[in-house]
């Protein structure tokens, strides 16, 4: 149990808003603003309601405790400003120990975070900093929800705080949605980290059909034996893999062909080659025509499907289709469709579906961890404030 906004009365107080404003940006221009996009809601909602300012907090990229220039939330602010269509004061003071008083700004942006190096500590004196700019919390950073860090846990344990309208649907999604999904159940867990393997566990006990990809895949085909030239795997997971085939087999589908690289590049030599070809010298770098129409079968009847990671590499054109054959095809289902955040996100929004699925997730690692039923930092510290305070606020 969590307090949400509807259960704060936000009218003349100063409301500290954690956002997760952590977008691409390339020669100080935002290159994608959905994630800015996606926490207006909770800002207007708030708005609304008249308070007497909002602070707007956020971490960018990973500037390692120190003032870096392109790591600078200016062009954000500028951003906010303009889909806002209201005055934003910008804070630029790179310490936020050090700020004093916003004045009478009814909206502010604070500098990125992660300048101060006690952000990522969970610094006590740095949450209490924090908390002293307002009399309330919200929480709407979803991305970083699996984050012990001050603008996450730390100044809960000061303010009365509550979910915000992202937060609660990426909870309602991610995690009350897959508590009873509707069946047939198919999941599709892929891309290029290997740490995914600790999702499978958690979703083979629920779906009817897990579909594995990216070098979870070539993992899983190292451990049955098969050649995947010189392909990236898990040698660590293989043991597990190996338990996993042989306990859920009936569950389980990898690839059966694939489009080759002889490197990771997007203008390498390629080829098509199937699984029992030889491929020495040859990398994988997409699913084959077979494996995407095989897949296709499997999610025809579904009713619920989570894709959480691109099948190939999709930011090459020549190793995309794979991903945007998948996707496309999700998208046109008859299903709850729930796309994990990361990587998968970033392709979904480049083919330009986002809005033809059910929900699409702001975070990566934090999907996984709710999707794998684990607890994340911030909404446990959620629960325990709304213990704490007891929905006095």
């Amino acid at each position: 149990m969590y307090s949400k906004l509807s259960d704060f009365d936000f009218t003349d107080k100063r409301v500290l808003v954690r956002v997760d404003f952590n977008v691409p940006i390339k020669n100080f221009q935002i290159t994608d603003d959905s994630r800015i996009r996606k926490a207006l809601p909770t800002i207007k909602y708030i708005i609304k309601k008249k308070p007497k300012q909002i602070i707007l907090c956020s971490h960018l990229g990973r500037p390692k405790g120190e003032y870096t220039p392109e790591f600078s939330l200016k062009p954000v602010a500028d951003r906010v400003q303009e889909l806002l269509g209201l005055k934003i004061f910008f804070d630029n003071n790179p310490h936020i120990m050090n700020i004093s008083e916003f004045s009478d700004n009814k909206i502010v942006v604070l500098e990125n975070l992660r300048f101060d190096k006690f952000e990522k500590e969970n610094d006590e004196d740095f949450a209490k900093k924090l908390a002293s700019f307002a009399d309330v919390f919200v929480l709407d950073a979803f991305g970083t929800a699996h984050r012990s860090h001050a603008s996450v846990v730390g100044v809960q344990k000061i303010l009365p705080s509550c979910a915000g309208l992202l937060l609660e649907k990426e909870i309602k999604f991610l995690s009350e949605e897959m508590n009873n999904p509707k069946k047939p159940f198919v999941a599709i867990i892929s891309g290029a980290k290997s740490d995914k393997i600790n999702v499978l566990n958690t979703l083979l006990n629920k779906v009817d059909t897990l579909i594995i990809g990216g070098v979870l895949a070539n993992t899983f085909l190292k451990a049955k034996g098969k050649d995947i030239g010189l392909s990236k795997y898990d040698p660590d997971s293989i043991e597990y893999a190996k338990q996993v085939l042989q306990k859920y087999k009936d569950k389980i589908a990898l690839p059966v062909d694939f489009v080759m690289g002889t490197e990771f590049s997007s203008s390498t030599k390629t080829r098509i080659a199937g699984l029992d070809e030889d491929l020495t010298g040859w990398m994988i770098m997409d699913i084959g025509p077979y494996t995407i129409s095989g897949y296709k079968k499997i999610l025809d009847k579904a009713k619920t499907v989570v894709f959480a990671g691109p099948v190939g590499v999709y930011e090459f054109d020549n190793f995309s289709r794979g991903t945007w054959d998948i996707a496309n095809y999700i998208s046109e289902l008859k299903a709850t469709t729930i796309i994990g955040g990361g990587d998968t996100g970033d392709a979904i929004n480049k083919f330009n579906l986002t809005d033809k699925m059910t929900h699409v997730s702001t975070g990566g690692g934090a999907s996984l961890e709710l999707l794998a039923d684990h607890n994340l930092p911030g909404i446990d510290a959620l629960e325990e404030n709304y213990n704490n305070f007891k929905r006095n606020q």
